[in-house]
């Protein structure tokens, strides 16, 4: 696997590092130091790996994905070969820089995205480095290849990077189910701040795969004790420049809310794999099987949640309760098959007619509700929008045109919680219905139109 270490021959790996680091000694004088040079590179990996992961939802994520695995080689061969002497130890920029970086990235996807994209790079990078093993055997079996002056190929290399490469996959695997781990119940049980939450975290992780990567760099390049407790320092440095980075990423460029709590390690080995299985089963839970849309449950649960966010923020909740006029009136002459016809038209045009941000759900029977964040003074522009493209549908099979009525509330002004919300949105329904129908009715303000 390694050079044999009875032939008196330095291992390739140490012999490149040695004379490595006696070219830097001899070019001191032009040479910048080596922290200096470190934080250059993880300024430039931050900002491109930053901008193109920013930038995932208009070039696809797999530009990123790709990123990733170009910079795997580099990282292990860095990771062996090359080190930079400081005073605390042999420092590699392959694992404070670039792993430290990627790790960090890693988190990034998870909190963004989800636990089960995080995994598929981690599997095409396994699997690359297979085949790469794979085929540098195939290629054994060939026993002369050409002789170029100078340059000639080292399978022995590609084997040992290979297997570093593999066994350093594995343990990013296990890195990034810890760190999904220690993020998840850190919110919980230490600190509920971002940059105290990435910075734990990947010092924890870092330090674990410090130890047991260090093991196969000594084995196979007989890398010396130094670059282990060197390389630790180092990483803790690194971990806290990624932590500020991504924690300016998030507030400023991607504000993002706080990822489901994690349950322990098989908890989040199954959101690594299943994880959007069991959000699709849990969205279908959660949905009104006649109009698709979100249920009552829905309602309670992200309405509360709406309102404490809102208040956190300092902004704005309206509350729409919709109702479709003489309801009843239309299953009794026209049969309940037609009734549901009539909802699910109502709820599509209703869901037309909001904004992206708005929430819809069935509140129950042919009675809708509509949280619209942000949306004052122009909750009861929007609520005649919504009642109008209703009304101006046609009904050929009815005879005639299906109306409904809103009743408007908002938080703060019109209420301090959801309960009361509910309450004021409710009311100002009933107004409406109690006024003729086919109108908008606000809790503060009458916005009412005659009956068509």
């Amino acid at each position: 696997m390694g050079d044999s270490k009875g032939s008196g021959e330095r291992p390739r790996w140490r012999r490149c590092h040695q004379e490595g680091g006696a070219k830097l000694r001899s070019t001191r004088g032009f040479a910048v130091s080596g922290i200096f040079a470190l934080l250059v590179q993880a300024v430039i990996y931050f900002m491109v790996m930053g901008t193109i992961f920013f930038r995932r939802k208009t070039i696809g994520i797999g530009v990123f994905f790709c990123l990733l695995g170009t910079m795997h080689f580099l990282e292990t061969y860095l990771a062996a070969v090359f080190f930079v002497e400081l005073p605390f130890g042999l420092i590699s920029p392959g694992s404070t820089v670039i792993f430290t970086g990627k790790l960090a990235f890693f988190l990034l996807l998870y909190i963004k995205e989800d636990a089960e994209v995080i995994r598929q790079p981690i599997y095409g990078l396994l699997s690359g480095n297979i085949l790469m093993i794979a085929l540098g055997l195939v290629l054994r079996f060939y026993a002369d290849p050409a002789s170029l002056p100078g340059y000639n190929a080292d399978l022995r290399f590609i084997d040992q990077i290979g297997l570093l490469m593999i066994w350093g996959t594995i343990l990013l695997f296990a890195d990034l189910i810890l760190l999904v781990i220690l993020y998840e119940r850190l919110g919980a049980l230490v600190t509920n701040t971002v940059p105290g939450r990435i910075f734990i975290s990947l010092s924890i992780v870092l330090s674990f795969d410090q130890l047991f990567f260090f093991v196969s760099l000594h084995l196979l390049a007989g890398v010396p004790a130094s670059a282990l407790y060197g390389g630790w320092i180092a990483k803790m440095g690194a971990a806290g420049f990624f932590s500020l980075m991504l924690t300016a990423y998030l507030r400023f460029l991607e504000r993002t809310p706080v990822a489901i709590p994690a349950q322990g390690a098989a908890d989040v080995f199954d959101r690594l794999t299943y994880r959007h299985r069991y959000e699709k089963l849990v969205e279908r839970i959660g949905r009104d099987a006649l109009t698709g849309l979100q249920d009552r449950g829905q309602f309670d649960a992200k309405g509360a949640a709406l309102l404490q966010a809102a208040t956190q923020s300092d902004l704005s909740v309206s509350l729409m309760m919709i109702d479709i006029d003489h309801f009843k009136a239309i299953n009794d002459q026209y049969g309940h098959v037609e009734g549901d016809r009539v909802l699910r038209e109502v709820a599509a045009m209703i869901a037309g007619a909001k904004r992206a941000a708005d929430e819809l759900f069935r509140y129950g029977g042919e009675e809708f509700a509509l949280l619209c964040p942000e949306t004052p003074p122009g909750a009861g522009a929007m609520a005649e929008r919504i009642r109008t493209a209703v009304s101006d549908s046609q009904k050929p099979a009815l005879g005639r045109s299906v109306t409904i009525s809103v009743g408007i509330a908002t938080f703060p002004a019109d209420a301090s919680d959801f309960r009361g919300l509910l309450l004021k949105a409710d009311a100002a329904l009933y107004e409406a219905k109690k006024m003729g129908r086919n109108r908008v009715v606000s809790a503060s303000a009458s916005l009412s139109r005659p009956t068509a």
